[in-house]
């Protein structure tokens, strides 16, 4: 029983999130509008929520050095949309070039405010606050004050296409998808054995067998689940892929290297961590350099998912992003959190709102139950962190 407790208070986000898809699911099928796991929405729910993911990811790491954030990524999505609607649209650059490009410049923009963060010892908040200022009014010069668009299909295919490809027959569209979901599924099997091999030779404490075989089935089903719905519409999109090379890559570096353990260490003591001889200046500029970065892709994913730079772009997008964090389990206080929470934090907010809208809910009443959401997990963390201090 104790075991059972202990692995539902580890998966508790895991657990609400379930409940809320479970809820919205009879909600919805009860009103007559449908399935919110209708082929049609899962694909939607991906393309509305990857900018989400990505940003969510980048401000993990921003989060885990002591619960600091970054205001400006909205601004850096609709400054860089703007240069690659310059580039793709206005001067008709090769695309690849194009991308290239405004990922070189959303790094610099990163690293400008790392700058000024980790070295001038500027508070993030002050340094990101004025970065969402200034981004968002050179980004309106930029344009004009007008939005640039349509893109050329040949660069929109790179983030709005599917695996195997809309034009395939349908049967064969499903089979690749649950080719590929299997082919996952090993993966992760592997990955699982690997893992646990590793920490045995190294006298590392594991997961009880039933209790990783269990959370092995769990994925597996999902994926399965998940790739074999989406074969009923047009297959995998590549979206989708992206976001898991993604969520893969920083779940690595944040678990399995040195930097990204660093990062943790300075959440929890910052001090500590620098007499331990960490670099905590280098940590942090790394962290705001790759918010920028990543801030980039998200830009090249909303240009190419809307076919415009437009005006409006990234408003609102940091708060997303902070939310999806904190619902999925960051500290507030830093150096705790993992990228597996910030990506369920992202596809509960998702989930929230997608189910109210199928279900006509108003849009200020939507952001009164994010809102409280967000409060809620905040307060849990703070309680909690509380608690642990008393004991």
């Amino acid at each position: 029983m104790s075991k059972v407790v202990s692995f539902l208070s580890k998966n508790a986000m895991l657990a609400v999130l379930l409940f809320a898809m479970l809820l919205f699911e009879v909600l919805i099928a009860s009103n007559g509008k449908g399935s919110l796991f209708s082929p049609a929405n899962l694909t939607n729910l991906i393309s509305q929520n990857a900018y989400v993911v990505i940003l969510a990811t980048g401000m993990l790491l921003c989060i885990l050095t002591g619960g600091n954030i970054d205001l400006s990524v909205g601004s850096i999505i609709i400054l860089v949309g703007a240069i690659s609607g310059v580039f793709i649209v206005n001067m008709g650059m090769n695309p690849y070039l194009a991308i290239v490009a405004c990922l070189i410049v959303a790094t610099l923009i990163g690293a400008w405010q790392a700058f000024w963060i980790a070295y001038v010892n500027i508070p993030p908040f002050v340094t990101t606050l004025a970065g969402m200022l200034i981004f968002r009014g050179l980004a309106l010069v930029v344009m004009g004050s007008k939005g640039i668009g349509p893109y050329p299909d040949s660069f929109k295919a790179l983030f709005n296409s599917y695996i195997p490809g809309i034009d395939k027959d349908p049967d064969f569209i499903r089979n690749i998808s649950v080719v590929i979901a299997v082919v996952i599924c090993v993966a992760l099997i592997a990955a699982e054995i690997i893992s646990r091999t590793h920490k045995k030779r190294k006298g590392y404490q594991m997961d009880n067998p039933t209790v990783a075989i269990a959370k092995l089935l769990a994925v597996g089903g999902v994926v399965l689940f998940v790739s074999w719905r989406l074969g009923h519409h047009r297959g995998i999109p590549v979206l989708l892929v992206l976001l898991g090379v993604i969520v893969l890559f920083y779940t690595y570096f944040t678990q399995n290297t040195a930097p990204g353990r660093y990062l943790y260490a300075m959440g929890g003591n910052e001090k500590a961590a620098r007499l331990s001889g960490v670099n905590t200046k280098k940590m942090m500029f790394f962290a705001y350099t790759n918010m920028g970065f990543l801030s980039g892709v998200a830009a090249l994913v909303c240009v190419a998912r809307f076919n415009q730079a437009g005006t409006q772009a990234g408003q609102g997008y940091e708060l997303d992003a902070i939310g999806a964090c904190f619902i999925g389990g960051a500290s507030a206080y830093g150096g705790v959190g993992k990228v597996s929470g910030a990506v369920i934090g992202a596809i509960f907010m998702g989930v929230l709102n997608m189910g109210m809208s199928i279900l006509g809910a108003d849009q200020n009443l939507q952001r009164v139950i994010k809102g409280l959401v967000l409060l809620a997990a905040v307060i849990f963390d703070v309680l909690s962190k509380n608690r642990k201090q008393a004991a």
